[in-house]
C-alpha cells in the first residue's frame, strides 16, 4: 500500500493568523546526515507535505555515535543522538536547517512481552530558532538467539522475516567483538553461521536482527510514520507568530463518565502550544463527549 499525503491533508491544527505569515519550507534544502538509506523515505514524505528538498550529507560515520550491536555505546539520550547528527549534517553542509533520526528498541510499553521500536525525528532551523520533533512507535522485528544448531538458527531467521530483515552473527556471545553484519541471503547466513561456530570457543553462535534502517523494513516503516508526524507538526503554524510546530503540549483530563457524569482521567481537551512564542490554545476534544464507565473510578472503583 502506498501512502501519499498532500499539504492540506496534513494541516489539521490551527490555521495561521491573518496578520501573520506562516513560515514556509518550500524549496528549502535540508541537511540529512545518514549512511543507512533513510533519505528516500524522508524525502518522499517531507517533500510532498512540506515542499522541502532533502540533501543527503556524508563525510561522517554515524556509527561513531553508537551502534545497535553494542560495539560502540550511544552517549546521551535518543533525542541527544538525533540532535547531534542533525547538527553535524548542518555543519558539514553549511545549511541552516537540519534533519536527523534516531531509533531505540525495547519491550512494548503495554505488556512488556513484545519487541518495540520508537523512532525520533528532529528538525532544527537555526534561522528561525526552532527545534521540532516527530515520533512514531510500533512493534519491531528485533530478536536474538544463542545456539549451536543450524535448524534452530534457520527457524529463528524465518521468525524474524529473513532475508528481507537482515541478520547479524557473532561467535560465543552478544558481546564478542568478532561480528558479521548485514547478512541478507540464506547462502550468506549459512556461511556466517559456520564461520561463527568454528570461531567460537564452545560452538555457540549468537544471532540477532540487524536493525539498521536499510536492513530492517519494519523499522523503516516506523521512520516513515515518524516523518508523517513531523510533517503534520511542520504544517501546523502558530496562529500568533506563524512558526511551525503548533502542537499539543498538555492534555486536560476530566471527560465526563457516560454512566454517572463524574469527571474521569480521560482527556477532555488538549492544550496546543507554540515552540517559539508563548501562545497557547485549549481545544476541546471533538471525537467523543463522554468516557467509558470502565474508565470511571466511581462506576468501576
Amino acid at each position: 500500500m502506498t501512502h501519499r499525503h498532500t499539504r492540506s491533508s496534513l494541516t489539521d491544527s490551527a490555521m495561521p493568523h491573518p496578520m501573520r505569515q506562516a513560515v514556509s519550507y518550500r524549496d528549502q534544502e535540508v541537511a540529512l546526515l545518514t549512511q543507512h538509506g533513510k533519505e528516500h523515505v524522508l524525502a518522499t514524505v517531507l517533500g510532498e507535505a512540506v515542499g522541502c528538498r532533502i540533501k543527503r550529507v556524508d563525510g561522517y560515520d554515524t556509527d561513531l555515535l553508537g551502534t545497535f550491536t553494542r560495539d560502540i555505546a550511544r552517549a546521551g539520550t535518543q533525542l541527544d543522538a538525533a540532535r547531534t547528527k542533525a547538527r553535524l549534517g548542518m555543519t558539514l553542509s553549511g545549511l541552516p536547517v537540519g534533519l536527523a533520526s534516531e531509533g531505540a528498541f525495547g519491550p512494548d510499553p503495554m505488556t512488556g512481552l513484545f519487541p518495540w521500536n520508537t523512532e525520533v525525528l528532529i528538525w532544527i532551523d537555526d534561522g528561525q530558532g526552532l527545534e521540532i520533533v516527530g515520533i512514531a512507535q510500533g512493534e519491531a522485528k528485533h530478536g536474538h538467539l544463542l545456539t549451536h544448531d543450524w535448524t534452530a538458527a534457520a527457524a529463528f531467521a524465518e521468525h524474524c522475516g529473513f532475508p528481507e530483515h537482515q541478520l547479524v552473527v557473532r561467535p560465543d556471545s552478544q558481546e564478542d567483538p568478532r561480528i558479521r553484519k548485514g547478512i541478507g541471503s540464506w547462502a550468506d547466513l549459512e556461511t556466517g553461521f559456520a564461520w561463527a561456530r568454528q570461531s567460537s570457543s564452545n560452538g555457540q553462535v549468537f544471532l540477532e536482527t540487524d536493525v539498521r534502517a536499510y536492513a530492517n523494513p519494519t523499522r523503516m516503516e516506523n521512520i516513515r510514520r515518524a516523518a508523517e508526524d513531523l510533517a503534520r507538526r511542520l504544517c501546523s503554524p502558530c496562529p500568533e507568530c506563524g512558526a511551525p510546530g503548533f502542537w499539543r503540549v498538555e492534555r486536560v483530563p476530566g471527560l465526563p463518565c457516560e454512566g454517572c457524569g463524574a469527571p474521569t482521567e480521560e482527556t477532555r481537551a488538549d492544550v496546543l502550544g507554540c515552540v517559539k512564542c508563548t501562545h497557547r490554545v485549549t481545544r476541546q476534544r471533538s471525537d467523543r463527549t463522554t468516557a467509558d464507565p470502565a474508565r470511571c473510578e466511581h462506576c468501576n472503583p
